[in-house]
């Protein structure tokens, strides 16, 4: 049992570091309230899926191919340059940011998140790396059978952040001040520009490579 919440924890610090999904997450919590926030963290989940299937099948190298690589590149700086420039077009100073909330469905929000964890190349460098050695760790250790209840400790890791990620930012629409939630809706924005703008260099230099 401390070995299966030893990967509920891992999945939990797989979770926090920050990156366009977390930036992203917390501008749709702020605009959109919790359940819009909570459900585009369910999409960003499901790329993770795909991904950890992709590696436990073993077709993980058709994600280390060069061309595969820097289309991946190029996807991820059209999807979050595109995000970024419509979040930041949205902000109205004029008006609230909690006046988003109409505009957007719960079926938007979860492919949102579900593409722009799709596209980031460092998700994939990310699962490569780390899942990709947690499996050979576990299967060496405890088996095979072993490996599913173990990926589910993870996902109820992630799970958990997940839902603490569109809690904080439901919690910021609630409580802080107008003006503070239009500073972090433009800073939400200029996040996604900025790892935008990083991921069109790199499939740039990779092109040219």
């Amino acid at each position: 049992m401390a070995v299966f919440f030893g990967y509920i924890f891992l999945g939990l610090s797989l979770s926090a570091p920050v990156g366009p999904v977390n930036a992203a997450q917390i501008d749709r919590g702020i605009k959109s309230g919790f359940w819009h926030a909570w459900i585009f963290g369910v999409g960003a989940m499901a790329a993770d899926i795909v991904y950890m299937l992709l590696i436990y099948f073993g077709v993980a190298q058709l994600l280390t191919a060069p061309l595969v690589k820097t289309f991946l590149w190029l996807f991820g700086f059209f999807v979050l340059t595109y995000t970024g420039i419509e979040s930041l077009r949205k902000i109205n100073l004029q008006e609230s940011p909690k006046k988003d909330g109409g505009n957007t469905s719960i079926g938007q929000s979860f492919m949102t998140g579900f593409f722009i964890s799709l596209s980031n190349p460092l998700s994939i460098l990310f699962w490569l790396g780390i899942y990709g050695s947690i499996l050979a760790n576990t299967i060496e250790k405890y088996g095979a059978s072993q490996m599913l209840m173990y990926s589910m400790a993870i996902f109820i890791g992630m799970l958990i952040w997940d839902f603490s990620m569109a809690l904080l930012a439901s919690s910021f629409r609630r409580y802080l001040s107008e003006r503070v939630l239009h500073g972090l809706s433009v800073l939400a924005g200029l996040s996604l520009l900025g790892f935008g703008v990083y991921f069109g260099y790199q499939g740039i230099m990779a092109l040219i490579g």
